[in-house]
């Protein structure tokens, strides 16, 4: 018996129609162009792209989520450029907008009040970092009793070198995909997750 099927006996939710909501996060300049260009998958801003139009074919709410620091900071400063939505979904229309200042996109936020007034009980992680903003808010979206739907080729990453070590766009990417499906999420591709409403992307 595998890994996943030891944990998967008792940690796998029921799976039943679900009301989603779509979470967008930091689709920001500063992923692209600016001091942090997220490079694994290299076609994941396409997908969120896909994953936003699927969702609205599927009357999916989408909350684009913006990572702000107010004070003179090295990336993310409020009113730069790296800190401004990427130009791909600045001019899309959100059912929700939020503005964070943690990883996790319900801390210190609207989220969790707007799901569950929206009877919202499943969310959908796409946007960046893989294993930064998008885990963390898996990780609380779990604790918090939600469904999670992780997107594995709508969230990436770029590599990484500190005082622990050094490991690639890709091994971290797919490192943070193996540690969510075991506990916290449903894993997808986009193209799996569009088949559930009959949707190609």
């Amino acid at each position: 018996m595998s890994t996943q099927q030891v944990i998967g006996q008792y940690v796998t939710r029921e799976q039943t129609s679900h009301k989603r909501a779509l979470l967008v996060i930091d689709v920001q300049n500063e992923y692209f162009t600016g001091q942090m260009p997220v490079t694994y998958p290299p076609q994941a801003q396409e997908r969120v792209l896909q994953a936003i139009d699927i969702a609205r074919q599927a009357k999916i709410p989408v909350i684009v989520i913006q990572h702000t620091i107010d004070q003179v900071a090295p990336v993310f400063q409020k009113g730069t450029h790296g800190w401004a939505l990427h130009e791909s979904i600045a001019h899309l229309p959100a059912d929700f907008y939020i503005e964070k200042k943690l990883p996790s996109s319900f801390t210190g936020t609207e989220l969790e009040h707007y799901l569950r007034n929206q009877q919202i009980d499943t969310v959908v992680i796409s946007g960046y970092m893989t294993q930064m903003c998008c885990d963390t808010t898996a990780r609380y979206a779990f604790h918090l009793g939600f469904n999670v739907e992780f997107l594995a080729d709508a969230t990436a990453t770029l590599g990484f070198s500190n005082q622990a070590g050094t490991i690639s766009a890709e091994e971290l990417h797919k490192a943070i995909l193996i540690v969510q499906a075991s506990r916290f999420s449903r894993v997808l591709r986009v193209d799996e997750w569009a088949a559930q409403f009959a949707i190609a992307p």
